[in-house]
């Protein structure tokens, strides 16, 4: 059975798809709703403008990933499984929505001020209960403490951030083969030697 798709979600596709083939500058709004087979008065009725548009795909991104740390989290494994869990996943939802994070990261500083800063504190909400888990490790002795713990996130968020430049999820790798990779990778690194052992 066909899935029946809302004029929400195909004016969200075809904006990702139009931002991605032309860049977000060069895609105007009639555009978009030409692509989408609505009209101006349907996206404004979802959407306050382009730019709204743009954050949605950010938000809606952040939003599943922040969903799916807090109930990672929220089983209280051991640091260790815990960073593991939350590495994987975020790597295979950030290849789930290649295509989203490629327009967004490419055009974020086209966002409106007000959202440029709701973006930054939302990555910093992420962010701090990442360092949380950093430090919960540090404290049980799993993860290392001789590098600071900014360098230690940064570390690893630079892996999703990049994906969209050199991966193809038509390769041989399946995204749970590479989440798997490159967190095993990441937490050779973050282990203590007794870790280790």
């Amino acid at each position: 059975m066909k899935k029946t798709v809302s004029i929400q979600e195909e004016l969200q596709r075809v904006s990702v798809e139009l931002f991605s083939k032309q860049g977000y500058a060069r895609t105007s709004v009639q555009q978009i709703v030409d692509a989408a087979g609505v009209t101006k008065g349907a996206l404004y009725h979802y959407f306050t403008s382009k730019d709204d548009l743009l954050f949605d795909i950010y938000d809606r991104l952040l939003s599943l990933q922040r969903e799916h740390l807090d109930e990672i989290v929220s089983r209280d494994l051991d640091p260790l499984e815990t960073m593991r869990l939350v590495c994987e996943d975020l790597i295979v939802t950030s290849i789930e929505w290649i295509s989203e994070g490629s327009v967004f990261f490419r055009s974020q500083h086209m966002l409106s001020d007000e959202r440029q800063r709701e973006v930054k504190r939302r990555r910093r909400e992420y962010n701090d209960v990442f360092t949380a888990l950093l430090a919960r490790g540090q404290a049980a002795g799993e993860f290392r403490t001789d590098i600071p713990a900014i360098v230690l996130t940064a570390t690893f968020f630079a892996n999703p951030h990049y994906l969209s430049h050199w991966y193809s999820p038509d390769g041989e790798l399946t995204k749970e083969q590479l989440a798997a990779q490159i967190t095993e990778l990441y937490l050779k690194g973050l282990k203590t030697e007794e870790a280790h052992d």
